[in-house]
């Protein structure tokens, strides 16, 4: 009787997690309500650090672009991200914006110097795009 309980309570419990566990594939393909569109153009998936690329349109509100991009990134790895602007960049140098860095495992605590789950982002001084 105990034993018949107990693999009842864990039937429940696994139906409890299993239930609360789902993912929505379709936010990880577009930015937050509150990020403006942006769009990346490089994104490593494999290796201990990873570079994401990404262009927008206007250097208004990189740190929420950022923050978008950075709560995407959950692999166990050292994350790199660049912002720049769509317009103004050459073949040789992108029109940066800003740079960023996320911490995830040991791993990334390892290749960041940061704890694992931080994140830090700094935008360049007076980010601009072309007109």
């Amino acid at each position: 009787m105990k034993r018949t309980a107990t693999a009842a309570a864990l039937l429940a419990a696994l139906a409890t997690l299993t239930a609360c566990s789902s993912s929505d594939d379709s936010s990880d393909s577009k930015p937050a309500a509150d990020a403006p569109a942006y769009t990346i153009t490089q994104q490593d998936d494999s290796g201990n650090q990873r570079t994401v690329r990404v262009e927008v349109e206007t250097a208004d509100h990189l740190r929420e672009v950022f923050d978008d991009v950075a709560a995407k990134l959950t692999d166990e790895a050292a994350y790199f991200v660049e912002i720049n602007c769509k317009t103004g960049g050459t073949g040789k140098a992108d029109n940066r914006l800003g740079n960023g860095r996320k911490s995830v495992g040991t791993i990334g605590a390892a290749g960041t110097g940061m704890p694992d789950g931080e994140s830090e982002f700094e935008a360049l001084p007076d980010p601009k795009c072309p007109a």
